[in-house]
């Protein structure tokens, strides 16, 4: 019997749709023949023409949910393969009916989601538009107690980009407008000294390689470098950033003069760090064409 590899069953998943477990048995069936487990998936299931393995669900649209007393919140991201299927009814109930899921469930992560009755829901929206759909990620905060802080979000718009934050003190427009504020500005972290040491040193060898181009002294290239350094880490760093409603004061002062902190944010946007495939349609429908001859 062929070696079914997790590898390979994603791979299935991702082609048609379907159920792990369907797609593990499908592979042992067909002794690892992925063409084949394909085609029997179809005769036993009905599914649609299976998906090019390099096809990407990178579209989609972020959700998020906040409880009644503002101490806990939720934010989900579901993908599909293009814009127009995020935009599907069914879809857009399938993503809400993820979101109330995972809020019920404060502790599951997708897989967990997805076992719990979601993956019955997803197969048949899969049959039903003929693309891949996918729940991608879950985050959440949470406060024990409604007197710890507050939790809000912030949806844009195009329900492309979400935001979920933490304070303590302060107040829910406060938390709103701060959310806003990422959702615009995307920050790497909160504070200064939270940015990532690799990220520096990538930075700070990049700025090197400019400065010395110079021929400046030695001295004055390093004075370059922590400049430019000084003025990275301001430019991420969510309190060193300029308010997008008014940027003649900071974040940092903003909460200061509030008499609130901030405790944490997760900011989600559609497809961020998925590759998307590029594709020539021209090139695809000839070869289509010269395949059916």
């Amino acid at each position: 019997m062929a070696d079914i590899t997790a590898s390979m069953v994603k791979e299935l998943r991702e082609r048609t749709g379907l159920g792990m477990m369907d797609c593990k048995k499908a592979l042992s069936e067909a002794e690892g023949d992925m063409d084949k487990a394909i085609e029997d998936l179809r005769k036993a299931s009905g599914i649609k023409a299976a998906k090019k393995a390099s096809r990407v669900a990178a579209e989609g649209i972020v959700l998020a949910k906040i409880a009644q007393d503002g101490n806990y919140g939720v934010v989900l991201e579901v993908n599909s393969e293009t814009d127009f299927a995020a935009r599907d009814e069914n879809f857009l109930s399938f993503a809400q009916e993820a979101l109330e899921l995972a809020f019920s469930n404060s502790d599951a992560d997708v897989e967990t989601l997805l076992a719990g009755g979601l993956e019955d829901s997803r197969e048949k929206l899969v049959q039903k538009i003929g693309e891949n759909i996918n729940v991608r990620r879950v985050s959440r905060l949470k406060f024990e107690d409604a007197n710890q802080g507050i939790v809000e979000s912030y949806v844009h718009s195009n329900n492309r980009i979400a935001v979920l934050i933490s304070l303590r003190g302060g107040d829910e427009s406060l938390a709103r407008d701060i959310a806003m504020h990422v959702a615009a500005v995307n920050p790497m972290v909160v504070r200064a000294e939270d940015v990532p040491e690799e990220e520096l040193a990538k930075e700070s060898e990049i700025y090197a390689a400019q400065a010395r181009e110079s021929g400046k002294p030695e001295e004055i290239v390093e004075k370059m470098i922590e400049g430019r350094l000084r003025k990275f880490i301001a430019e991420v760093s969510l309190l060193e950033q300029q308010f997008v409603k008014d940027p003649d004061i900071t974040i940092a002062k903003l909460l200061k003069d509030a008499g609130a902190d901030i405790v944490q944010f997760v900011r989600y946007e559609v497809g961020e760090g998925i590759e998307k495939e590029e594709i020539d349609f021209a090139e695809e429908v000839a070869a289509q064409v010269k395949a059916s001859n």
